[in-house]
């Protein structure tokens, strides 16, 4: 039987690029990429163009692939997530407007052109991709790939984030409530009393919580998912994640009983003791979204046919295929829970650097940056001392108060004996 004839370009579906090695100059093989196989036939030809006439295309490579080639090398300096979040940033918002230029060709226009098209988007989508252009051409610069960086000075950008909301003192006891001995309850009362994120509560063990005197948690450990696989790192966030954080009497109380049934290590564990997978948190979160109010989509087959069923709950009804009821009728989200803390601590009139250490900001400028509108828009608390620095330029006291002529003269004389006097 005949082989079956290999295809002219290979696929590569992990990058959704089209494949040839050719031989390059030393003999060694050498990987041509392209999106579709016309792209790929005209780099073929520049390459063999190339080596006929001795040009080093490796000097000035394409951008796409100096890109492609940069993530790949700094892949182990990050995390998965970071990793997962900076290709998609290459490949949706860096890679499209660079297509089919060489490194060396780009200029200062190119780079804000390619800005510019993201101006709709997040501010934090803005921020990350000028970010990745200017590491990538500091790499190629630092490479002798180009003699001068490109990337223009950097210019405010993309939407303003949203003002996060946070949970009112009723909001927090409905939701507790309403979830009150379900798995989502222990890890609901972390959030809410001591501020962790997500990946710091799933990766919480009892070694660091203190539960003596002064009941507190060291933060020293996180969970991340990678392809559902839980993770378990002493690497956070950032340095300033590692912290100590002071818990106040409910959580303690609650993580005491919780401690005397424990029989794993973590304290948000799954049925087997170890770290919950990314589904096995999903589900855990699912116990507060069954009993919201929140409108949701479901999608049935019957006879190969995709049909939409919208449920719309009512608020206190219960649910038709199980035993819960519909208690919590507005948004919540388990990002919610640590903003709610962080709100919190502000309106109780914790200092600013303080409430960076305990939420783990790197800088206190991210502190003010998001919650600046709770420590400052407090028009009710700040009255009096407007009144104090502007009392002694009013008039209010005085016994006569001035026409509008006597105002004008008193201006002009004062203008008179202002020029004299200099």
């Amino acid at each position: 039987m005949p082989r079956k004839k290999k295809p002219k370009y290979e696929y590569i579906e992990s990058r959704g690029l089209y494949r040839k090695r050719v031989k390059g100059i030393d003999g060694g093989f050498v990987a041509i990429y392209g999106k579709t196989p016309d792209e790929l036939e005209d780099k073929l030809f520049e390459f063999s163009d190339a080596l006929r006439t001795g040009l080093d295309l490796k000097a000035n490579p394409y951008f796409t692939d100096y890109a492609q080639h940069w993530i790949d090398v700094h892949k182990q300096f990050l995390s998965h997530g970071a990793y997962v979040d900076y290709q998609s940033i290459i490949n949706c918002h860096i890679k499209p407007p660079m297509e089919g230029k060489r490194i060396r060709d780009i200029e200062p226009e190119d780079i804000k052109k390619a800005m510019g098209l993201i101006s709709d988007k997040s501010r934090s989508v803005y921020d990350k991709t000028y970010m990745l252009f200017k590491q990538i051409f500091t790499d190629a610069q630092a490479n002798h790939k180009i003699t001068d960086n490109p990337c223009p000075q950097m210019h405010a950008g993309g939407k303003d984030p949203k003002i996060r909301e946070a949970l009112t003192d009723d909001q927090v006891i409905t939701l507790l409530d309403a979830i009150k001995d379900t798995p989502a309850y222990l890890f609901c009362m972390i959030g809410i009393y001591s501020g962790l994120r997500r990946e710091e509560i799933m990766g919480l063990q009892w070694d660091c919580v203190h539960l003596d005197d002064t009941p507190r948690i060291d933060v020293r450990r996180a969970v991340r998912f990678v392809h559902n696989r839980p993770e378990l790192s002493e690497k956070l966030k950032t340095k300033a994640s590692r912290r100590t954080v002071p818990i106040p009497q409910p959580l303690a109380d609650c993580l005491k009983l919780e401690k005397e049934k424990s029989i794993s290590d973590f304290v948000v564990a799954n049925n087997d003791g170890g770290p919950r997978s990314g589904t096995q948190y999903r589900r855990l979160w699912s116990y507060v979204v069954c009993r919201s109010t929140k409108e949701r989509v479901y999608y049935r087959y019957k006879d190969g046919v995709k049909t939409a069923h919208v449920v719309k709950p009512v608020l206190g009804e219960k649910c038709k295929h199980n035993s819960n009821y519909y208690l919590i009728d507005f948004e919540v989200t388990p990002h919610m829970l640590r903003h709610t803390y962080i709100t919190n601590l502000l309106l109780a009139g914790v200092d600013v650097k303080t409430v960076q250490y305990i939420a783990g900001h790197e800088r206190a400028k991210i502190t003010l940056d998001i919650y600046a509108h709770l420590t400052y828009n407090r028009p009710q608390e700040i009255s009096e001392k407007i009144d104090i620095a502007f009392g002694r330029m009013s008039f209010a006291n005085s016994k006569s108060p001035l026409s509008a002529e006597e105002s004008h003269n008193l201006q002009k004389n004062g203008s008179v004996l202002s020029s004299e006097g200099s």
